[in-house]
């Protein structure tokens, strides 16, 4: 059978996945995933250049885990990679969903952070940025008493729990040998936008409001529903529940919350491009190139009360014409034209046949968003 060499040890990765002792067993290493892909590619006689096609999805959704300090060679999340490899060989396709519904569990952990109040922070700071965090060691001990008990839930406990669950991994030390943790792929990622959004938006109705705004960027290059619903709704929910810990990152971090979706687009929040970095873009998936939406390449700005010289019901009774007469936003969008341009070049450079639509997004704080469409 042609997964065989991979199934025949899924039984041990299942088991010890979370044991960084075992390393070389907790997951697929890159070899040998690309090994059975080749097979599947000669099996459902696609040319040659799928199994590189194949392998970059993969290794973008699925790659990323380091459970040792001795073992640098990230790997695969074995459960994902039999889903996808199964799916693949059984239908000659990529599944539609790369999340598989088995890894339900690991967001019932991150729902389980989000209630504690410094959770919710530190899954705000993972999220943004894809930014890394470090703790002084990993905790190994997590009994019931300690579960239960506040004054135990720092942000130690809060990052080894996460990590021992495999929705954070080893990315390493600082100088001063503190343990430096970050989440591993685009799939795990998946999960901590979808939290975030319920954490933010606990209404079903809200949400479902929220996803139709989001729609209309990339299915019709129209951003003024997503800047509205920003306005009249998310960014009263910052203001109702006091996020003190909300700045000009989390700005964006709301934006992404509404537009990720894994089914159509290859998600990318601060992608590196020429050694600089584009705020959030959406690549169309190799195999969903037929659907009739936009790659779309969104540049964040952020600008505060004080530097725009008014308070925040000064901003509210702005009409339009007179938020995009603030000399400060003005700046800001033509800064951010000039980059996005840039970045839109590089990226055409790159990825072939992009359907590819640009926004500058300014936030006057969370009271006004405006936006300029390249």
């Amino acid at each position: 059978m042609v997964m065989s060499d991979i199934t025949s040890g899924y039984n041990i990765a299942e088991n010890i996945y979370f044991k960084s002792e075992f390393n070389d067993l907790c997951g697929f290493k890159e070899d040998e995933i690309k090994s059975v892909i080749e097979q599947v590619v000669n099996q459902c006689g696609f040319k040659k250049d799928k199994t590189d096609e194949a392998l970059d999805l993969m290794r973008t959704y699925y790659n990323g885990h380091v459970f040792s300090f001795e073992k640098d060679e990230p790997v695969y999340n074995p459960t994902l990679c039999l889903y996808f490899l199964k799916y693949f060989e059984q239908s000659c396709k990529y599944p539609r969903k790369m999340l598989d519904s088995n890894l339900a569990v690991d967001e019932s952990k991150l729902e389980y952070i989000a209630q504690i109040p410094r959770g919710r922070k530190l899954l705000m700071d993972l999220i943004q940025k894809n930014h890394p965090i470090s703790i002084s060691d990993i905790e190994d001990r997590f009994g019931i008493k300690k579960m239960l008990s506040d004054n135990s839930k720092d942000r130690t406990f809060l990052a080894s729990f996460l990590y021992y669950f495999g929705v954070l991994t080893i990315a390493g030390e600082t100088d001063n040998l503190e343990v430096i943790l970050k989440v591993p792929n685009l799939i795990m990622q998946s999960l901590y936008v979808e939290r975030i959004q319920k954490m933010f938006l606990p209404e079903p109705e809200d949400r479902d409001d929220g996803k139709w705004a989001a729609k209309q960027v990339y299915q019709k290059a129209d951003m003024k529903p997503l800047c509205n619903f920003m306005e009249t709704r998310y960014f009263k929910v910052f203001k109702s529940r006091d996020y003190r810990w909300a700045n000009e990152l989390t700005v964006k971090t709301a934006f992404l919350t509404l537009l990720y979706n894994d089914i159509l687009f290859i998600m990318d929040s601060e992608k590196e491009i020429d050694r600089r970095y584009a705020d959030l873009t959406m690549i169309v998936r190799p195999d969903k190139r037929h659907a009739t939406v936009y790659d779309v390449l969104i540049e964040f700005k952020y600008v505060s009360l004080k530097n725009a010289g008014i308070n925040g019901t000064q901003a509210e009774k702005l009409s339009e014409k007179e938020l995009y007469q603030i000399p400060i936003i003005q700046q800001e969008l033509e800064n951010g034209t000039k980059q996005i341009i840039e970045y839109g070049k590089k990226l055409e450079l790159k990825h072939k046949n992009l359907k590819l639509v640009k926004f500058v997004v300014v936030s006057l704080g969370f009271e006004r968003v405006c936006f300029k469409k390249i």
